[in-house]
């Protein structure tokens, strides 16, 4: 293969360098059968028969739009408009690279301009960067920040963020040997009290999130001032839909502002690509991780764009670089950019309205079956736990059997909580879709729970 660089010499020297005689003596630790292994391979197919038997295959799939669905935990199915689908798989959106040369890449790095504004109108943060992986990440690369920002080598994290989130964050602060505490809940929300002993002046920030993981609406302004008065930073984790209706987390002291964008245009995909956000206040701009694009004027006076910061180690020493985020998913951000700019305000307070209704209607309706509560008596916006007088994967199985996907099983992060079940609502959820529900709970709890 002529595309091999080594020379028979050079090859020859490598090994003689590593001390073998031969190149099938880099693999001696593979097990001889699997050397060996033969793949039984159908008969090769025309392009017909193949596109037939992949339609056959791809059948057997049921899908959350053949089924209600009540499963969200940090995935949403919401609405995707047609247009959003025909503007992003435009090939100078779809196939895009970094805009290194501005003056050619005027379209990208608006693009992502319009993202960074909308961020921070939703938020009321004054500057957000050009988006990172997803809220995992991005929750983790804010505790970093804060860290650099305060000078100090703890982060107090809410008990309450979403449990995937939390682990990502341990496994960035593990190489730095931070150390990490878990704040107490109390009914599912925060405890004010427990944060404020958890709080030091040795402590960077308190990560909490909005709506949490169980769906609950925290009123943070109290907890703010405590986080504040013990000199951290307030990092918050927040909903793109939810900011439609609820205070942004400027208003309440947020420092910094993260989430993830997936409940903007983006499908579930079986989990991925998401797209992270985070949003700062003015002040903390430098200590950024990501790349910011920033607005000027050209030598001719016209409206022009410009990677303004690129704080990463592939631009400065890398010990001086605030992340090493470096391809950030600015398709995924340019789906939000669309998404939130065809529903415009009113169309996404309209869905955030629809997602608190349905959630408030579904949880009344499913609490009048006998043996089932709300586990917790808090506000909550489009998910909530529900309690069931048997175990929650028991409850998921038998709704499984009658098409219907249920909800997820709080047991998985918290094993205490193994007779709950998180429920979510969207705009999407139709009333059917709930009555189909309650019926089968009805139709399970009359023939005798086993």
């Amino acid at each position: 293969m002529n595309y091999l660089p080594h020379t028979d010499e050079e090859r020859k020297f490598m090994m003689d360098f590593i001390g073998i005689q031969s190149e099938e003596e880099l693999f001696s630790s593979i097990p001889e059968n699997l050397k060996d292994f033969q793949m039984d391979l159908p008969r090769p197919l025309s392009e017909i028969e193949l596109v037939a038997e992949l339609k056959r295959v791809a059948a057997k799939n049921r899908t959350v739009d053949d089924r209600a669905c009540f499963l969200g935990a940090g995935a949403y199915r919401h609405f995707i408009p047609s247009a959003l689908e025909a503007i992003i798989s435009r090939a100078e959106f779809y196939t895009c690279y970094t805009p290194y040369q501005p003056e050619i890449s005027q379209g990208t790095l608006q693009s992502i301009f319009e993202f960074q504004t909308a961020i921070c109108e939703l938020t009321g943060m004054d500057v957000a960067n050009a988006s990172m992986y997803d809220g995992a990440t991005a929750v983790a690369e804010a505790a970093l920040m804060a860290m650099r920002i305060t000078g100090c080598s703890r982060i107090v994290a809410s008990k309450a963020l979403h449990p995937e989130y939390l682990s990502v964050v341990k496994t960035y602060l593990r190489g730095p040997e931070v150390e990490l505490r878990e704040s107490h809940l109390a009914d599912g929300a925060e405890d004010l009290e427990a944060i404020e002993e958890l709080m030091d002046g040795e402590t960077a920030a308190f990560v909490v999130q909005v709506p949490n993981f169980f769906g609950i609406v925290d009123d943070l302004t109290e907890i703010s001032k405590a986080v504040k008065k013990r000199g951290g930073l307030l990092i918050v984790c927040t909903d793109l839909i939810s900011l439609a209706i609820l205070k942004p987390p400027a208003e309440y002291g947020a420092d910094i502002c993260v989430g993830d964008g997936q409940p903007a245009g983006n499908a579930l995909s079986f989990g991925g690509p998401h797209v992270g956000f985070l949003a700062v206040k003015e002040e903390y701009l430098r200590q950024m991780p990501g790349r910011i694009v920033g607005e000027t004027l050209d030598s001719r006076g016209n409206r022009a764009f410009v990677l303004t910061l690129q704080a990463r180690e592939q631009h400065i020493r890398r010990e001086r670089a605030t992340s090493n985020i470096c391809s950030n998913q600015a398709l995924n951000a340019l789906t939000v950019t669309v998404y939130l700019s065809l529903l415009g305000r009113k169309g996404l307070r309209t869905v955030a309205e629809y997602c608190l209704q349905k959630a408030h209607f579904l949880a009344e309706k499913v609490t009048e079956v006998p043996g089932f509560k709300l586990t917790f008596e808090k506000p909550f916006f489009r998910e909530f736990a529900l309690t069931c007088p048997i175990k929650g994967s028991e409850v998921n199985r038998l709704l499984l059997k009658r098409g219907i996907v249920g909800g997820f099983e709080l047991a998985r992060f918290f094993p205490d909580l193994d007779k709950e079940l998180l429920l979510c609502a969207t705009e999407l959820t139709t009333r059917e879709d709930i009555e189909k529900l309650v019926s089968a709970i009805k139709e399970v709890k009359e023939a005798g729970l086993p």
